[in-house]
């Protein structure tokens, strides 16, 4: 493909799916209702049909903001042909939801010279912005997935508790705001008693934690550089993000915070004047989702070598 085909391509998701969340974002607003926010249900958890595996980074924005809007109840997307191969068939008048998927191609380039003279190609991997259009179960027929029983709320917020303390990120409880120091590489949690329902101080809690996975030791993330003044915006967005796709991940609800009020200007401002910002912010939340599920991994694989 030549070189500015692919950057029309990817000017033009960057630009669709960044206005579609800074409508969300504007429709919610007086209640500091985000896209992001969501109820906990498996259509936060949105999984392709084909491969089953689970969208990711922006693409989970995307369609969280989609089945919102349609008030889609299943999380389960697939393309037209996706559907044809079980049998399925799409409604009539349905519309499609766009995804992103990134595809890796080598350019040939101009040969560069070596030490010995000789020319090589330059065949450095790039990335292209492929998007496809994605239906949701709700909007065919003929087909029957298998239900899954849901944990219930009190076994999923143990869960979280459980997935929290794998982290190992130092945590201390009674304070009177959230917050996580840096310099002291530790999170400060009011009283679980303060909060209005479990779900809110978990939401709270991952909140900071995603904070904390922007420490050198461990994602060394600094926004300084790239964004200037809007550096703590990007921040705020990464932490509210990484919160958002952990609890969905635990089945748990993510709910407004009052606090957030003040960042919604300066979301919309970032999102307006740079339509990449978002897809940033959503690569970095999934990194630090990543970083969360890794450790849990990492302390089984602990409890089972001292067993």
């Amino acid at each position: 493909m030549p070189r500015s085909n692919v950057a029309a391509t990817r000017a033009d998701a960057y630009t669709r799916i960044t206005s579609e969340i800074i409508t969300a974002i504007e429709s919610g607003a007086g209640t500091w209702r985000m896209p992001w926010h969501h109820n906990g249900s498996p259509t936060t958890r949105p999984i392709n049909l084909s491969s089953k595996k689970r969208y990711r980074g922006i693409n989970v924005l995307a369609l969280w903001i989609a089945a919102d809007v349609a008030g889609y109840s299943d999380g389960l997307w697939g393309t037209y042909r996706q559907w044809q191969a079980v049998g399925a068939q799409l409604r009539k008048g349905e519309r499609a939801t766009a995804v992103i998927l990134w595809k890796e191609f080598k350019s040939s380039r101009s040969k560069v010279d070596d030490e010995d003279g000789e020319g090589d190609e330059d065949e450095r991997p790039r990335l292209f912005a492929r998007t496809f259009a994605v239906f949701n179960r709700v909007q065919v027929e003929g087909y029957e997935p298998s239900v899954k029983a849901e944990l219930p709320a009190s076994n999923r917020i143990e869960r979280a508790d459980a997935f929290f303390q794998a982290l190992q990120i130092p945590i201390v409880s009674g304070l009177y705001d959230a917050h996580h120091r840096i310099d002291e590489d530790r999170i400060y949690m009011p009283a679980y008693g303060t909060f209005a329902s479990p779900d809110a101080y978990v939401g709270t809690l991952f909140h900071e934690a995603g904070h904390a996975t922007g420490a050198k030791h461990r994602l060394d993330r600094d926004f300084g550089k790239g964004f200037g003044s809007r550096a703590r915006a990007m921040e705020e967005a990464v932490a509210e993000l990484t919160a958002s796709f952990i609890l969905a991940d635990l089945g748990i609800a993510h709910n407004p915070r009052p606090d957030h009020a003040a960042y919604i200007a300066s979301w919309l401002e970032l999102l307006k004047d740079d339509p990449r910002a978002i897809f940033t912010a959503s690569s970095k939340a999934q990194q630090a989702a990543d970083w969360m599920h890794a450790h849990q991994s990492a302390l089984q694989q602990a409890v089972r070598c001292t067993a």
